[in-house]
């Protein structure tokens, strides 16, 4: 039997608690309503249509539970406690925030916090000039979704860090490989598929799992001595990525990367990218990885047009060489060699161990003339994949004639082994 207890004489009610609701066995999230800060009414429905757009845009995440916009929206004008929200909804994560309206300026914040332990995970402040309003609304959206998937992921990562071995499920198995698979190096690749198969033989259907275990097998592929095994396997795992997770965009992003390095199948590839940002537009795996690929595949354009984007939807992504390694690759192939340099200088910086970006560097300084400096960077390459060679590398990844030719004559004039 449940009791209520009503106090009067001070003109409120006490509310029961509700019992608390049990955490799914994925990381979960509600978006409560902005605050609308501007005392102007009528800024009610923007408020309200760039929240309903967040949540829109987080429910594509695969690996994302996401509390739909009806119920969060029964906190709208309340002062809440965010503990409070993670209970009663049963959720890990809340994301909260407040829109300010002054002239023709609007400043949006937003901060994302551990409903458990009250921690923050993620805040970001953004001001923009109210133009096009719907048009700032996708803006927003597409930046505070790009933004929240890498601070959840990592938050995520760091949590499962503190649970029992035991006790680790399907997705905490995933989750305690991604520092090993984001390593991008053979050794710790093998270390994630071991965890990763251990994932797949509990949900031997999880498309995230299979993606990035084609993902660990295309590294050791690429990167240690380039075994038939890991080929075959990189590319089973791709395909099961893609029929497993037609609606998971990072999987489908993970599997086209593989499918065009390793299988060369580019059309493929390319509807695995094209599906992966139909279904999440701020995919920053599908933005990155997808520009890799098609830069080394010969298209300039969108190598530097996805990168781009991938930035500015993450910047500060602990995978940021990856955009970054794409825009070098489409600023060599237009000629812009300086450019490419730069890139590749800044794609060091994020990964400094990963050796492709190294190579990037002495072609496009070498391209540019600059041959002492070009010399010194091919060196750098050398000593972090001794086993390097230009033919064996623009063969492994199928480099189209328009790519391959200028990319070998400057690779040779740094002093790269043909």
């Amino acid at each position: 039997m449940r009791v209520y207890r009503v106090k009067l004489g001070e003109g409120d009610a006490t509310q029961p608690t509700a019992p608390a609701l049990a955490l799914p066995d994925k990381s979960s999230i509600a978006v409560l309503p902005f605050q609308n800060m501007s005392g102007d009414s009528d800024q009610d429905y923007f408020c309200d249509g760039m929240v309903e757009d967040i949540i829109t845009g987080l429910s594509r995440i695969k690996w994302l539970f996401v509390i739909a916009r009806n119920s969060t929206f029964t906190y709208k004008g309340r002062l809440v406690d965010v503990k409070q929200v993670g209970r009663e909804l049963g959720v890990r994560y809340v994301l909260e925030g407040s829109v300010r309206k002054a002239a023709d300026r609007v400043r949006i914040t937003g901060q994302l916090i551990d409903a458990v332990t009250g921690a923050h995970v993620w805040a970001e402040r953004y001001d923009r000039r109210l133009e096009d309003i719907f048009a700032l609304q996708d803006e927003i959206t597409l930046n505070v979704v790009g933004a929240i998937e890498p601070s959840l992921r990592q938050a995520e990562i760091e949590r499962v860090k503190r649970e029992r071995p035991e006790s680790l499920g399907a997705y905490d198995l995933l989750l305690r490989a991604l520092p090993d698979v984001y390593a991008a190096m053979p050794e710790e690749a093998g270390k994630a598929l071991q965890l990763l198969d251990r994932a797949l033989t509990l949900e031997p259907e999880y498309a995230l799992a299979h993606a990035y275990a084609a993902w660990c097998h295309e590294i050791r592929f690429l990167r240690a001595g380039q075994k038939s095994d890991d080929r075959d396997a990189a590319i089973r795992h791709a395909h099961a990525a893609i029929a497993n997770g037609p609606d998971d965009a990072t999987a489908l992003a993970l599997a086209g990367f593989v499918m065009a390095f390793v299988a060369h199948d580019m059309p493929t590839a390319r509807k695995a990218f094209d599906q992966a940002l139909t279904i999440s537009p701020s995919s920053f795996f599908a933005l990155a990885f997808g520009g890799t690929a098609v830069g080394w595949k010969g298209d300039a354009e969108r190598a530097i047009d996805w990168g781009e984007r991938a930035i500015r939807i993450s910047p500060f992504d602990r995978l940021l060489y990856m955009p970054k390694h794409a825009i070098a690759v489409g600023n060599f192939l237009l000629g812009r060699y300086d450019k490419a340099a730069e890139a590749a200088r800044q794609a060091i910086h994020s990964k400094p161990e990963f050796s492709i970006p190294h190579v990037l560097l002495a072609a496009a300084l070498a391209a540019a003339g600059h041959l002492d400096e070009a010399r010194a960077a091919a060196s750098r390459a050398l000593a972090l994949q001794p086993g390097f060679s230009t033919r064996g590398f623009c063969s492994a990844i199928a480099m189209p004639p328009s790519l391959a030719t200028p990319f070998s004559e400057a690779l040779r004039a740094a002093g790269l082994p043909d």
